[in-house]
């Protein structure tokens, strides 16, 4: 474990506002971007809402953004009323999101679709569910899921353009629906980056200084990942025969799968930490592994569990899938390894850690490099501009609009819509 790095710091979650102030948010500026997010959470709503307003707050001085949930219901009319776009992020289609996207139509503003994951076409049902190790026992799980996904799925098909977080999930939203799709990757917001930058000022103080044991973490923020954990588990078993220096460390929800059982002294369990203080966990680690199924699911999914390891100085194992693969030059920022590479991996990354720290130590700068300069906030300015703007062309283009050369497309005027010369260029 890396050792003299900072202390945890104070955290609250800042996604508890009053809709007053969500809404005076939205109308402070000439363009402005409402989004739509069932309820308020610290994993999608964090990474697709929350840290594309705050992009949008320091780097676009036309625009403002602000969030809405299914608890503002009755103030859906004001919404819309006060908005340019508005971007709906993985809601299901409900009564709430078919009144929000008939008020869009009726002022003729445009509806994009924001996603993270393969949870909108029902032909993936059964993959989805398998994946996650999910009991699909009984009709009402069946039932359950198909809803879910069905529901999602009617969303997308209702909006004028969508957002992935990749193109790999780009390909299967135009699979599913005829919308037209950007990409606007994950990425850290201010406060992971600030504190991700003390870890490493320490680290690199210290000279990367460390305790007598190797930590092996797996970082899984739902219970939902027993599957991708078992590909590496029976890897972890052996490496903890070989090396005695050797630790696991599980963080979240998961169980100790059968594998690991027996080695239960040397597990370090660790519960739930907020996205910032989990930055201090991940940095002290030494090796972050991030195994995942290959299968059109787990494709889909993005690459933050290695950016979120390399903006701390922590070296990442990880599956070869789409974003994995283009994230990470194999041997330089990261390591790469199939189902049979696990333990071979494993052990080479420890094996340099304890014999050529310096080796280490540069593959771990080389991940830095990378991750401050394609997974931080201040690098994502030009790409939400170009997905939200894209949609909106889009959308004018297609008739829905009324095409108008404003960067509002929609048709009626705001209700509170400033004079012409106080409008955004």
């Amino acid at each position: 474990m890396f050792v003299d790095l900072p202390p945890s710091e104070p955290h609250a979650d800042p996604w508890h506002a009053s809709f007053s102030y969500r809404l005076h948010q939205l109308r402070r500026k000439g363009y402005r971007i409402a989004y739509f997010y069932e309820r308020p959470d610290n994993s999608t709503f964090r990474y697709r809402i929350f840290n594309m307003m705050e992009v949008i707050e320091a780097n676009w001085p036309e625009a403002s953004a602000s969030y809405f949930h299914l608890g503002d219901a009755a103030h859906l009319k004001t919404i819309v009323q006060s908005a340019d776009v508005i971007v709906i992020c993985r809601a299901r289609y409900g009564d709430v999101v078919a009144s929000l996207l008939l008020l869009a139509r009726q002022r003729g503003i445009p509806v994009l679709f924001d996603v993270d994951d393969l949870v909108f076409d029902t032909q993936y049902v059964h993959l989805l569910t398998k994946s996650l190790a999910q009991p699909m026992a009984a009709e009402v799980d069946w039932d359950f899921w198909f809803a879910y996904v069905g529901r999602i799925g009617a969303t997308l098909r209702h909006c004028d353009g969508a957002i992935a977080t990749n193109a790999y999930l780009a390909e299967r939203i135009s699979d599913a629906s005829q919308v037209p799709t950007a990409i606007i990757p994950n990425f850290l917001n201010e406060k992971q980056v600030a504190r991700s930058g003390r870890i490493v000022e320490a680290k690199r103080a210290s000279g990367f200084a460390r305790d007598g044991h190797v930590h092996i973490g797996y970082f899984s923020g739902s219970p939902t990942h027993a599957k991708d954990f078992e590909q590496a588990a029976s890897a972890l078993a052996r490496i903890l025969d070989r090396y005695p220096v050797a630790r696991v460390r599980m963080v979240g929800y998961l169980d100790v799968p059968p594998q690991l059982q027996a080695y239960e002294t040397r597990i370090d369990r660790v519960g739930f930490h907020d996205y910032v203080n989990l930055q201090g966990l991940i940095g002290s680690t030494e090796i972050n592994i991030a195994p995942l199924q290959d299968n059109r699911f787990t494709n889909c999914k993005s690459e933050l569990k290695y950016f979120e390891a390399a903006i701390v100085g922590t070296v990442t194992i990880a599956s070869p899938t789409h974003t994995f693969r283009d994230a990470i030059r194999h041997g330089e920022n990261s390591y790469l390894a199939r189902a049979h590479e696990w333990e071979q991996a494993i052990a080479t990354v420890l094996e340099t850690l304890v014999e050529d720290p310096a080796a280490y130590a540069r593959v771990a700068e080389a991940g830095i490099s990378d991750a401050e300069e394609k997974f931080c906030w201040r690098r994502q300015t030009d790409r939400i501009k170009a997905a939200l703007l894209d949609g909106v062309a889009s959308f004018s283009s297609s008739g829905s609009g009324s095409g108008n050369s404003a960067p509002r497309p929609g048709g009626e005027p705001r209700a509170d819509a400033p004079r012409p010369a106080e409008r955004a260029v």
